[in-house]
């Protein structure tokens, strides 16, 4: 079986209340067909986090995985950086 690289995607953690699982939103610019004008569109991803180190606010990169869940078809990569603390 051939396996071409799997998709990665950056985004922001915006919920970490369940267990080995964090919510991160990703954001993409796209233009809108007639008008051209830009326009933000944002999806979220149910992620599994094994060692629970995601918290509200780091920005993470994930990548796609085996579906490990009914919703969980990613997994954590690296977080880049941390929440800042104001």
């Amino acid at each position: 079986m051939v396996r071409g690289k799997l998709k990665t995607r950056t985004g922001v953690v915006v919920g970490d209340k369940m267990d080995k699982t964090a919510v991160v939103e990703v954001q993409r610019i796209r233009s809108h067909g007639r008008y051209k004008k830009q326009i933000r569109l944002s999806k979220r991803f149910k992620v599994h986090d094994e060692r629970n180190e995601c918290n509200v606010g780091d920005r993470v990169v994930i990548i796609e995985s085996r579906p490990l869940s009914k919703t969980k078809r990613w997994r954590l990569s690296k977080v880049v950086s941390q929440a800042s603390e104001a």
